[in-house]
């Protein structure tokens, strides 16, 4: 009896679904396609299989790439982009070691020298990035290490200038060509590193990340420009 009242039940919900059929007029048709998943952009540049020689070409031709970008200034990601610290460090480590060896030199060997320059040149590059995190800063760390330690450059070739210049002497006409050489590559280097930097801060706290950027440079072309090579 209870059987009876169930199907009575269900023959309003399910009436008709009998009927309903497909038309052998209507084609169905389609095609089922299994997504088959692209090579990434990290699987693309994977450097596990690379060999050594050409993973070296590559980081030395990146590092040149950015070189080119801090002798001709322009408005570019690559230099924030593809950061590194291997340009920096070979820039600070050929200044320090043609600084070393100066007459203002207290140890035969120049060592102190070395550690002063290093330790300069990455204490003031870390102090300049901290400050300008603080004012709001929009590029990491190590992109502003990276912006800093590469416009180095143009005062690590003003050292070489001037090198080559002390070898025909150090008298009044050899310090006005190294106080020309070092005050271009000092301007060089500000105007370098502000055109990389400026963009990433508030427009109202420009001032305060470029006032330590030039001080910075200021003491190293300082360093520079009074270097005289120990009888």
């Amino acid at each position: 009896e209870k059987m009876a009242d169930v199907d009575e039940l269900s023959k309003p919900m399910f009436a008709g679904l009998s009927d309903v059929s497909i038309s052998g007029d209507i084609p169905v048709e389609g095609e089922i396609n299994v997504p088959v998943g692209t090579p990434s952009h990290d699987d693309e540049y994977s450097t596990l299989d690379e060999p050594v020689k050409d993973t070296i070409l590559r980081d030395l031709k990146a590092v040149g790439k950015k070189f080119v970008h801090v002798m001709y200034p322009k408005k570019s990601s690559t230099l924030l982009r593809d950061w590194d610290l291997w340009g920096p460090l070979l820039l600070c480590v050929t200044l320090a070691l043609m600084l070393q060896g100066g007459s203002v030199d207290s140890k035969e060997d120049g060592g102190p020298q070395f550690a002063e320059v290093f330790v300069i040149i990455w204490f003031g590059s870390v102090i300049i990035t901290l400050n300008s995190k603080l004012l709001g800063g929009t590029i990491s760390f190590f992109q502003s290490l990276c912006v800093l330690g590469y416009c180095i450059m143009p005062l690590t070739v003003a050292m070489v200038v001037c090198r080559l210049v002390l070898l025909g002497g150090s008298g009044m006409v050899s310090f006005i060509v190294r106080l020309i050489v070092v005050t271009a590559s000092f301007s060089w280097s500000t105007f370098a590193s502000t055109a990389f930097l400026a963009d990433s801060q508030p427009s109202n706290r420009k001032a305060l990340v470029v006032y330590p950027v030039f001080l910075f440079y200021f003491v190293i072309g300082w360093m520079i420009l009074t270097f005289s090579p120990s009888a």
